[in-house]
């Protein structure tokens, strides 16, 4: 490597030309460094003149030898065309040099590591290899097509081969790897930890529309909770003697249920798409702290609609097999998360406990009324049990709150309506389950009366959000409430009790059409329903550190002195030992 002059017309800078190192060459170069190894020998051993006759005569030796490997070079070498790069030192650019022509026939290239061969450039190629845009590290088969591209190439590519070997490594760790609990409530904000923090960075571009599956999350399934719970609602206001006056007709409950088995199968059958292509980003949304939640909802979902079907639809006790389909699944899947929670480790349940974490809870509570339905009290009695035991351990890790604890944002205010769904589905699967609205079950309506209330008076809490799909699924609480209502006054039959499932059967409706025409009008006229979801593409570990603050002028005055005191004190120490001897 050696240093040569630009023309004037060039930049003007110093370049230090890279070029091809022959083996002649570097065995030139260790004969320059054994020559003046024997130089310095020579100088110091100058009295022995024999010795010294010796070296001058291998010095002419060596010389010519040197002049006979140069024209063995020069003929190796093409000369028809050479090739070399220069590469500034101060502005970091690199120059394309060859001969042409015109004599002054350069080209700038790009800065980038390679120039170098260093930089972090592994790292950086991945980066910018995932913010162009490469979603198929969310596909399916993307470990497998990663696993082949890792196979070494061409010979000529050695060299760069292991940088980008490393960077789709990184690649792999980042998104094949489940992501701890933790980051998920580090990196990202919103009702939904669905926003991404302005510190983080992203495995995919914000500012390029993503494909649909990636955008279509799993709490999509809360429209279909939103739906069903209605069509048991709706049924319950047709039959039950209380609201008997309403003379409300059947065919609500007909279309609601049919309007419900409709999105529920259209949800469904997208999502299934999701998981065939897109397995990594559902993956991601498993281990999500919140999303995981929502996969107990298709299974809720299911056991409202055989809780619902219209009598014209279905016989009045449904066949045991229905509720093993549904209750199943949903059994299976608790088992996992309530595993988790028990045995402790990075997903216990302080740490990802959140409102969210009621679906998994209130669908045991959902069963017990289907097993009741169905003609399996005992089976409801166990499922019964531990859904409240688990509620019990629930709500008291999401509603103490100690005074050194952070306050939920307001952002997460909304999430408070899940508090409502576990004490009123227990009330109403009590009663389903041993057929008399006795003690138990009128504590458990009145936990949830009190919680609908306390929540009403703070309407502040639910304005200033923005829209988003997951909102259906705090509808469903404000129905299993207006049901349990009804279910209460019609063992309390009074003008206030009938007043009050009225009032709350009112307010969950509209709220549910309040939500249906946002959704149309969201995905149908603002085309804005399904934001690039970034929740499932953080990274595993934060890319960009954070600035250390600079340290304040008074801490610095504080320090020193802190420093003075202390030198004084250790002076006033030593004059008084040397007092005393």
């Amino acid at each position: 490597m050696d240093k040569r002059d630009t023309p004037p017309n060039s930049l003007h800078t110093h370049f230090v030309d890279i070029h091809e190192v022959l083996p002649e060459e570097e065995e030139e170069e260790e004969e320059g460094t054994v020559r003046m190894e024997d130089k310095e020998k020579g100088t110091i051993k100058m009295e022995d003149k024999e010795k010294g006759t010796i070296r001058m005569e291998d010095k002419v030796n060596r010389r010519l030898n040197k002049q006979s490997n140069r024209s063995l070079r020069d003929a190796r070498r093409p000369h028809n065309k050479t090739f070399s790069r220069q590469v500034s030192l101060e502005t970091g650019f690199s120059v394309l040099n060859r001969e042409s022509k015109a004599k002054d026939d350069r080209r700038v290239l790009p800065r980038s590591g390679h120039s170098f061969g260093g930089f972090d450039s592994a790292t950086r190629i991945g980066v910018e290899a995932r913010n162009r845009g490469d979603f198929s590290i969310f596909k399916t088969k993307s470990t497998l097509s990663k696993q082949n591209s890792l196979m070494p190439t061409r010979k000529e590519k050695g060299m760069e081969a292991p940088k980008i070997d490393g960077a789709a490594r990184l690649d792999d760790e980042s998104v094949n790897r489940s992501v701890p609990a933790g980051r998920y409530f580090a990196a990202l904000r919103g009702p939904e930890l669905d926003e991404v923090k302005d510190t983080e960075d992203i495995l995919l571009p914000k500012d390029e529309k993503w494909p649909f599956l990636l955008r279509f999350p799993i709490g999509c399934f809360g429209i279909c909770l939103g739906l069903s719970s209605q069509a048991v609602l709706w049924r319950a206001l047709s039959t039950s003697p209380a609201t008997k006056f309403l003379h409300v007709p059947p065919f609500i409950n007909l279309g609601l249920w049919l309007l419900a088995v409709a999105v529920l199968i259209s949800v469904s059958f997208t999502y299934i798409l999701k998981c065939i292509f897109y397995f990594e980003a559902v993956r991601r949304e498993y281990f999500h702290p919140v999303r995981i939640n929502f996969f107990f909802a298709p299974w809720v979902v299911c056991m409202f609609l055989a809780i619902g079907v219209p009598p014209v639809v279905a016989p009045e006790t449904l066949h045991p097999a229905i509720w093993c389909a549904f209750m199943g699944p949903y059994f299976f899947l608790e088992l996992k998360i309530y595993g988790q929670w028990l045995s402790g480790g990075k997903r216990r349940l302080c740490k990802v406990a959140n409102p969210s974490s009621h679906l998994s809870v209130v669908g045991n509570f959902v069963g017990a009324i289907l097993a009741a339905k169905v003609g399996w009290k005992e089976v409801g009695k166990f499922l019964w049990a531990v859904g409240f035991a688990h509620y019990l351990v629930l709500f008291v890790t999401l509603y103490q709150r100690l005074p050194t604890s952070e306050a939920l944002p307001k952002e997460l205010h909304p999430v408070y309506s899940m508090f409502i769904a576990a004490p009123s589905a227990a009330s109403i699967a009590w009663q389903a389950i041993y057929g008399d609205l006795d003690g138990l079950s009128r504590t458990c309506y009145f936990i949830a009366l009190f919680l609908y209330v306390s929540l009403v008076v703070r309407i502040n809490f639910f304005t200033g959000f923005r829209f988003s799909v997951a909102w259906w699924s705090y509808t469903f609480p404000m129905t299993t409430a207006s049901v349990a209502t009804i279910k209460y006054a019609e063992h309390v039959p009074s003008v206030l009790t009938k007043g009050l499932a009225l009032s709350l059967s009112f307010m969950s409706s509209a709220m549910v059409c309040v939500l249906f025409v946002s959704t149309l009008l969201h995905a149908f006229v603002w085309h804005t329903l399904f934001p690039n979801d970034l929740a499932i593409a953080i990274t595993k570990k934060r890319l960009v550190k954070e600035k250390k603050p600079f340290k304040k002028a008074y801490d610095l005055r504080r320090w020193t002195k802190q420093a003075l005191t202390k030198h004084n004190s250790a002076n006033k120490d030593f004059d008084g030992q040397n007092e005393g001897d």
